[in-house]
């Protein structure tokens, strides 16, 4: 009876990782469906005033939405510029980094805890081959995938989750790499709430934003440069 028992055990905890997995992957799938579609609803100036009205918490209560849009796949971009529209560019772009790692996080481990194994058993030599060169990347691999945007920023999130990186890695690299991004919209957010508040110095806002914009672009071209010197 005793050994019945040590048989079944194993298999009740599976039956009911399995039952977490397969609730936690429809509720996230039917989040992002629903942020989807609702997504031209989001108003800016509904949004501050929610937040105005939470006081000490607005900080705390926007990051927690970025946070949230950044895992149900919302643009980021839409947020940094509200960021810095309601937040001015310093604590904008400060907010912002910290939403948006928060938000790349929990992608993360979501992605890790609902098939990070499964695809480790299941995928064929070549595909293994790629997750294993990733992972011996590590840090780096992620830097380069945040400066050079070649995959979105939300599916590679998740993505990053199916491989064995470390989540502090991850995560301090993610938010020291997007900082150019996360200022540049920040301070587009901030010189449109200028302009309409008829502030002369919005154009100079404007100007250094799209500055730091166009550098970003720049970014493929000046790594990709560097990666191919030849090592003397």
């Amino acid at each position: 009876m005793v050994m019945i028992q040590k048989i079944k055990n194993p298999m009740n905890k599976n039956k009911i990782s399995l039952i977490w997995r397969v609730l936690l992957f429809t509720g996230v799938f039917a989040a992002i469906v629903l942020a989807a579609l609702n997504r031209d609803k989001f108003d800016v100036a509904s949004f501050d005033l929610w937040l105005s009205q939470l006081g000490f918490w607005a900080p705390l209560a926007y990051m927690a939405m970025f946070a949230i849009g950044t895992i149900l796949f919302a643009p980021g971009a839409l947020f940094a510029l509200a960021g810095g529209a309601l937040f001015g560019p310093i604590w904008g772009t400060l907010f912002n980094l910290l939403g948006a790692t928060i938000g790349a996080s929990i992608a993360f481990l979501i992605a890790r805890y609902l098939g990070g194994d499964w695809v480790q058993s299941k995928t064929g030599p070549r595909l293994q081959r790629l997750i294993k060169g990733v992972e011996a990347e590590g840090w780096r691999f992620v830097a380069f995938i945040r400066l050079v945007p070649i995959f979105p920023f939300n599916l590679s999130n998740y993505a990053f989750g199916l491989t064995k990186i470390p989540l502090i890695p991850y995560a301090l690299t993610s938010f020291i790499t997007m900082i150019p991004g996360a200022l540049a919209y920040t301070w587009l957010g901030f010189a449109g709430r200028e302009a309409l508040e008829g502030n002369g110095s919005a154009i100079r806002y404007a100007l250094f934003g799209l500055g730091l914009m166009a550098a970003i672009a720049f970014l493929p071209r000046i790594i990709k440069s560097m990666r191919a010197e030849p090592k003397s």
